[in-house]
């Protein structure tokens, strides 16, 4: 299969939902993924009837669906089941690998969206996968590879970097300021009366369409931009200040104890993987 690039034609993508076969793989690097647009670096929602692995080697994919929010760094991969409302956005310069799985063969694959910490055997599976013609032979190593690439998937275990998304029009309202201005450092009585609730009824709605308090639940959107600002080479100071953290030692200590080691050692770790 061709490398997308954002100089890849047309004619170089083929809807894998379309093609009889029940694993396809592309490679997809530049600034695009998929048939994403070279002008923008965001695919509106949409879905497809297969299930969809993304293995990202280079930048930050942020994946939304409707009841949650996946950053994926450099050298993980997030699960989308088929059928599943999904919006992508990437930054940085990207280079990922894309498979999508036929839904006949996933009864022990996740059965909702996540996040997938990858092994090297996976990420080498994948990329050879893309290296596959579209209409590849069935019965040969092609199908070998396959049936092992399935294997793989349902043995990753499950990445932390979730984000639970609420429905209520209000919260999510609060959801795009803080996006918006992430900095901002508002109690949640500050944002209880920016959308007209009580402080009691936001932290109740909260809670109940998220499983989170306030402050939980800002604290982990804070470490998610925290990884994809990093990955995009941010320095822990700007990302700090990004955040709206006093000094970059908070900063710091707030990461360690969400992800389990420093902001710095995490990135490093990521780069190592990539040599």
């Amino acid at each position: 299969m061709p490398l997308l690039t954002e100089l890849s034609s047309p004619t170089d993508w083929t809807d894998p939902d379309l093609v009889p076969r029940p694993v396809v793989t592309y490679g997809a690097a530049g600034i695009v993924m998929a048939k994403l647009d070279p002008d923008r670096q965001e695919m509106d929602f949409h879905r497809h009837r297969k299930n969809q692995l993304v293995l990202l080697l280079r930048g930050v994919l942020t994946c939304e669906v409707e009841c949650g929010l996946w950053i994926v760094p450099p050298q993980s991969a997030i699960w989308v089941p088929g059928g599943v409302l999904h919006k992508i956005t990437t930054a940085g310069t990207i280079e990922c690998y894309v498979s999508f799985i036929d839904p006949s063969l996933a009864s022990n694959l996740p059965a909702n969206c996540c996040a997938v910490s990858t092994t090297p055997l996976l990420r080498e599976l994948l990329i050879r996968s893309a290296s596959f013609p579209v209409l590849y032979s069935e019965g040969g190593m092609e199908s070998h590879l396959a049936t092992l690439l399935l294997d793989e998937i349902a043995l990753a275990p499950v990445g932390n970097l979730h984000l639970p998304m609420p429905a209520d029009a209000r919260l999510r309202k609060i959801v795009e300021m803080i996006m918006d201005d992430p900095a901002d450092r508002g109690t949640i009585q500050t944002w209880a009366l920016r959308v007209g609730l009580s402080e009691r009824t936001l932290s109740r709605l909260l809670t109940h369409e998220t499983g989170m308090s306030f402050g939980r639940w800002r604290q982990q959107l804070h470490v998610m931009l925290a990884v994809k600002w990093l990955g995009t080479g941010s320095s822990v100071q700007q990302v700090a200040d990004g955040l709206g953290y006093e000094s970059a030692g908070s900063f710091v200590t707030m990461f360690r104890r969400l992800l389990g080691t420093s902001p710095g050692r995490y990135v490093a770790e990521r780069r190592m993987q990539h040599v």
